[in-house]
């Protein structure tokens, strides 16, 4: 894909007012540093996959430090799609800190978003409702010590680890280190 092309072309939108702001969706830092190196109007937003077992520290780093705002997608874990799970409902650390503090684990796991400084979006009227419930009450630097050593990807690759992405196309040694 010629990014540089469009990425013009949606600056374009931008100075014609058909949009308030344009940005992009899984970059990760070297496609962001790629765009940043050309854009005159830079990515407002970088919507990922976010969650207490996928950390993006790396990326989350680089986006602070772009003025890019993170807005995570799949808090919980993606599951109901072809690469998410529920290792993250299922998490016995993020188990224990909801039963100590009287909540649920998705609670937990927005909150841990909300106090990281990222937005997380939900259409569901019942779950925007739920999560408005993490706003009365904050994680302790116990707990989110807890949740950020949760190793960040401990889990079998199958066949398909993102729609985007086969195994054809992970490390070799994918699932033998720690990512970010």
């Amino acid at each position: 894909m010629d990014f540089n092309s469009v990425w013009k072309a949606m600056e374009d939108c931008r100075r014609l007012g058909l949009t308030k702001s344009i940005g992009v969706s899984n970059f990760s830092s070297k496609k962001l540093a790629d765009i940043l190196a050309f854009a005159k109007i830079p990515p407002a937003v970088n919507q990922v996959e976010l969650n207490p077992l996928w950390q993006q520290i790396k990326l989350r780093e680089f986006c602070k430090e772009n003025g890019i705002v993170l807005t995570a997608y799949a808090p919980l874990g993606a599951q109901g799609t072809i690469w998410g799970s529920n290792r993250v409902l299922e998490c016995q650390v993020l188990k224990e800190i909801a039963r100590e503090k009287g909540k649920t684990v998705a609670q937990i796991c927005l909150r841990w978003a909300y106090e990281q400084g990222k937005v997380v979006k939900s259409f569901n009227k019942d779950r925007m409702q739920s999560n408005l419930e993490i706003f009365d009450w904050s994680l302790s630097e116990k707990e989110v010590k807890k949740i950020n050593e949760i190793h960040k990807v401990d889990f079998v690759v199958e066949k398909i680890i993102s729609p985007y992405m086969g195994l054809s196309r992970l490390p070799r040694n994918f699932g033998m280190e720690k990512f970010d």
